[in-house]
């Protein structure tokens, strides 16, 4: 980072920047534990010389901030996928439910919002079709930060809502479904697609603030990928090129993971979009009504801190997601 020029080509920088953070995210908590284990050793010392109650206390407190730490930087071990540790893609498609479900998939938008905040990842939107009465239809993100994917993936599948609905006059309860996607950046994807005969292209004006030619051009692009129907759109940038270098980007990775998807049944029932979004996939419940609960079926994790959740402080449901996965191939 430090060579004469780096920082002449943006593209490449930011690639070895983004580098420099997973790398960082790997070292930096192993040398504050070492750190902390040769204060640990010194207070040990201290206490040999002289029973000073003070310095016990003392030492009781950095030997739980230690075991706290160790249990962090374990979390590092647990992800053990090839992209894991890298950026993603990240979809909220609403279910069945109607209003109730697009409200849903909504709110789901700010808990990934609000988690990513809290963790230190940045959000690029980079699509978002609105519910007919409320919320939103789908909304595709593109998400940057160490372990985005490794995290994230651990949201994948089918997310039930139950609550009194605030569309229904009778004030009745309502279970609502909405689905999250996610897949992986890959910096070199070895799919192979002949863009003019494979993909059809439609572009479109975009919607939204925009800036100067954002609304006035057709600059959004969407790709349907005429085999598999995978479709991909992008109108967040200002210009057609950018759109299109970003959806085939998504399309590009969609591509991929489905090919590995055919050597893996449940995750080619996460990745097909024909199904219908409701009961049969769920991977966690949410109870708003008429006690307050959230469910994970594969984790049989129960919580009841439900606004907290809902407000983005999701890493308790994630960590207990990452463990499983790692307990599960330990036991293969």
């Amino acid at each position: 980072m430090s060579a004469p020029g780096f920082w002449n080509n943006s593209e490449t920088s930011q690639k070895v920047i983004a580098e420099v953070k997973q790398t960082k995210a790997i070292v930096e908590p192993l040398e504050a534990m070492l750190k902390k284990c040769e204060d640990i050793r010194t207070l040990l010392e201290l206490l040999e010389q002289e029973a000073d109650p003070a310095l016990a206390g003392e030492l009781e407190r950095e030997l739980h901030a230690l075991e706290q730490a160790i249990s962090q930087t374990e979390l590092i071990t647990l992800y053990s996928g090839p992209h894991d540790a890298g950026n993603c893609y990240f979809s909220i498609q609403a279910g069945t439910g109607g209003a109730d479900a697009c409200d849903w998939a909504e709110m789901m938008f700010r808990m990934y919002l609000r988690y990513c905040e809290r963790v230190g990842y940045q959000v690029t939107e980079l699509d978002r079709n609105m519910g007919d009465v409320a919320g939103i239809q789908s909304v595709d993100l593109y998400i940057t930060g160490p372990y985005a994917y490794g995290n994230l993936t651990c949201e994948a599948g089918v997310h039930r809502m139950e609550r009194v609905s605030p569309f229904n006059a009778q004030g009745k309860r309502q279970t609502s479904f909405a689905a999250v996607a996610v897949t992986p950046e890959l910096a070199d994807i070895e799919v192979e697609v002949e863009w003019d005969k494979e993909v059809r292209e439609d572009t479109y004006r975009a919607g939204g603030k925009g800036g100067q030619h954002v609304n006035k051009t057709d600059s959004a692009v969407r790709l349907t990928h005429l085999a598999s129907g995978i479709v991909t759109q992008c109108q967040n940038e200002r210009s057609q090129h950018q759109n299109r270098a970003m959806a085939r980007s998504m399309m590009m990775s969609r591509l991929y993971q489905l090919e590995q998807a055919k050597r893996d049944s449940e995750i080619a029932k996460l990745i097909g979009d024909k199904g219908q979004i409701g009961f049969g996939y769920r991977i966690r419940s949410y109870t708003l009504h008429s006690y307050n609960q959230i469910s994970d079926e594969r984790t049989r994790l129960k919580l009841s801190n439900v606004e907290e959740i809902l407000d983005g402080d999701l890493q308790e449901l994630i960590e207990a997601e990452l463990r499983r996965r790692a307990n599960k191939a330990l036991a293969k």
